[in-house]
C-alpha cells in the first residue's frame, strides 16, 4: 500500500500526543497548508515536570528554521564542553554550525513555543481524547476517540501519525512491537531549590555505585537525576528527598544544600525501537518508534527530528504532489538514526555503570582515544549533536546527497532564515527562472562566494541534488523529480 493519493478523509493528517515530536510535526503541516488535528489523552496543560531539558544543535537548527531557536534561547543557558567518566572530554564549541553548544532548557519551554506555533497555524487540538481503535484501508484511516465525555466517535482521515509516547496507542493499534530492554531498573528525578550554586550549568559525576547529574534552568530549579545501585526498586517504590540527598552526596561529594523539591520520580530506562516506522497510512515518530537511555540526551532531540523529516513529505502527499516512493523514505532515513542512538546512548550508560575492571579499563582506554584522536571526536560530536548524520543516497549520486547543509550565507540571509517558507531551496550560481510554476515550493538562492557548485536544499535542510556545475538541464531535471512541474 503506498498511500500517497489525497484520500477522502474529513480529517487529512491525525496527530496523536502533543509532546514536542507531535507539536512540531502539526505545526509544519498546518505551517504549510494542510488541516491537522491533533488528539491528546491528558487535559490541556504543559507540564513543568517533564524529563528532558538538554536541545542539541541540530535541533536548533531545525527550531532555526521554524522561527524559533533564538526564543528558545533565552530561556536557558549554554555549555560548550561535556564531560564523562571524569576523563572524557567533548568540546562541544568545534561544532560547524551556528549552535556550537548544548543549550540547558526544560522541555516545556520547547512544547510552549511549539504550541503557540501550532496554534497561529491552525492546528485543532482535542484533548481528554484517548485512541481506543484503528482500522485503515486504501483511501484512508479511521481513528476511534473516546472523548472526555465518555463517547467514542469515529474520525476518518488520510493520515494517522503516532507521536503518543513509549506506551503508544497508535503503534499497538497497528500490530508494531516494540522490542528491546530495561537498561537501567531504578532512576529518580527531582526538581528542587539549592542553598550552594554549582559552578556550572550541568554538573555531572558517578562513584562506584552511585550516579548523578544537577542541571540549572536558570529560574533558580535545578534538576537532579541519579541512580544508586544499591537500591534499585520499582517504578512505584516510595521516594523522598533525603534519598536524593544521599545518593548526590556519595556521587557528586555534596547535595548542595537540596530543598523544597517541588516534584520527585522514579522510572525505569528502556532501549526499544520498532522494527518499523510505517504501516500503510499509519506513522510512527519520537517515543512511539524509540526510546533510548537518558545519556547524552538524545531522546526528545531525535524525536524532533522525526518530526522534521515526515512533515513536508506528508504535506507533499496530502497535497498530491509526492513522488512515487516518498513516504517510504521516512522509515528508511529515520530508523537507523534512532538504532545509531540506542547504540551510543546505550554504550555510555553501560561504560558509565561498568563495575567489573576489564570494563573500567576499556572505559579509561576509549576515553584516552576518543580526547586525542580528532576524527573520533569529531563523529562522536556529530552523533550526540544530530549534526553528524547522513542520509543514504541513491547509487551515483552527488557525494553531498543526503547530508546536512550548514547554515551558509546566501543572497537572501542565512539558508535557515530561507528555509523558514518551509520550501525546497535551490541553491545556485546562476540565474534560475521558473516562471512562478513552482513558487509556492521553491526558493531560488545565489551563494555570496564564486561557488560553482547547484543544491537542491529539503525543507529539513538535507541535500536532495547536487552537482558540481551548473547545467540547466540536469537542474531542471532534479526539480521536477523532486517537486514535479
Amino acid at each position: 500500500m503506498n498511500g500517497t493519493g489525497t484520500g477522502t478523509g474529513t480529517h487529512p493528517v491525525i496527530v496523536v500526543g502533543s509532546g514536542p515530536t507531535g507539536l512540531l510535526l502539526a505545526g509544519d503541516l498546518a505551517g504549510a497548508g494542510v488541516p491537522v488535528t491533533l488528539v491528546e489523552k491528558r487535559p490541556h496543560q504543559i507540564s513543568n515536570l517533564s524529563r528532558a531539558f538538554g536541545v542539541h544543535a541540530r535541533t536548533l537548527e531545525q527550531l532555526d528554521a521554524r522561527g524559533l531557536a533564538d526564543d528558545l534561547l533565552a530561556t536557558g543557558d549554554t555549555i560548550t564542553g561535556l564531560r564523562l567518566f571524569r576523563r572524557l572530554s567533548l568540546d562541544l564549541g568545534t561544532l560547524e554550525s551556528r549552535f556550537p553548544f548544548l543549550l540547558i532548557t526544560p522541555q516545556y519551554e520547547v512544547e510552549r513555543l511549539l504550541e503557540r506555533r501550532a496554534r497561529e497555524a491552525g492546528v485543532e487540538f482535542r484533548y481528554e481524547s484517548e485512541v481506543v481503535g484503528l482500522r485503515q484501508d486504501d483511501g484512508g484511516v479511521d481513528l476511534d476517540v473516546r472523548g472526555p465525555d465518555g463517547v467514542t466517535a469515529t474520525l476518518r482521515a488520510d493520515y494517522v501519525v503516532g507521536t503518543d509516547g513509549h506506551h503508544s496507542a497508535v503503534r499497538r493499534a497497528i500490530g508494531v512491537d516494540f522490542p528491546g530492554v530495561a537498561v537501567i531498573k531504578s532512576l529518580f528525578l527531582a526538581d528542587v531549590r539549592l542553598a550552594e550554586k554549582p559552578e556550572g550549568v550541568l554538573t555531572v559525576n558517578g562513584a562506584d555505585d552511585a550516579f548523578a547529574m544537577i542541571a540549572s534552568f536558570g529560574d533558580g530549579w535545578y534538576r537532579v537525576m541519579g541512580w544508586n545501585r544499591r537500591h534499585e526498586v520499582p517504578d512505584d517504590a516510595p521516594l523522598d528527598l533525603d534519598e536524593i540527598k544521599e545518593v548526590t552526596r556519595r556521587a557528586l561529594g555534596t547535595d548542595y544544600g537540596m530543598h523544597d523539591a517541588r516534584w520527585l520520580s522514579r522510572f525505569h530506562s528502556d532501549e526499544r525501537q520498532a522494527p518499523r516506522y510505517r504501516v500503510g497510512r499509519v506513522f510512527l515518530a519520537g517515543d512511539a518508534a524509540h526510546v533510548h537511555s537518558p545519556a547524552g540526551g538524545q531522546g526528545m532531540n531525535t524525536g524532533l527530528q522525526d518530526a522534521a523529516n515526515l512533515g513536508w513529505k506528508l504535506a507533499a502527499a496530502v497535497q498530491g504532489r509526492a513522488p512515487e516512493g516518498l513516504l517510504d523514505t521516512y522509515e528508511a532515513e529515520r530508523h537507523p538514526v534512532g538504532k545509531a542512538v540506542l547504540r551510543s546512548s546505550g554504550g555510555l550508560v553501560r561504560l558509565a555503570r561498568a563495575q567489573n575492571p576489564a570494563l573500567r579499563a576499556l572505559r579509561g582506554l576509549v576515553s584516552a582515544f576518543v580526547n586525542v584522536a580528532r576524527p573520533v571526536q569529531r563523529k562522536a560530536l556529530g552523533q550526540v549533536s544530530g549534526i553528524g548524520y547522513r542520509y543514504p543516497a541513491p547509487r551515483g549520486a552527488h557525494r553531498l546527497t543526503g547530508t546536512r547543509v550548514p547554515d551558509v550565507a546566501l543572497t537572501g540571509g542565512r539558508l535557515y532564515e530561507v528555509l523558514r517558507g518551509g520550501r525546497f531551496v535551490l541553491i545556485t550560481p546562476e540565474a534560475y527562472d521558473d516562471q512562478g510554476a513552482r513558487k509556492d515550493r521553491l526558493t531560488v538562492a545565489h551563494w555570496t562566494t564564486d561557488r560553482r557548485t547547484t543544491v537542491l536544499v529539503r525543507p529539513d535542510g538535507y541535500v536532495a541534488w547536487a552537482a558540481d556545475a551548473a547545467d540547466p538541464a540536469r537542474t531542471e531535471a532534479a526539480l521536477t523529480a523532486h517537486l514535479g512541474s
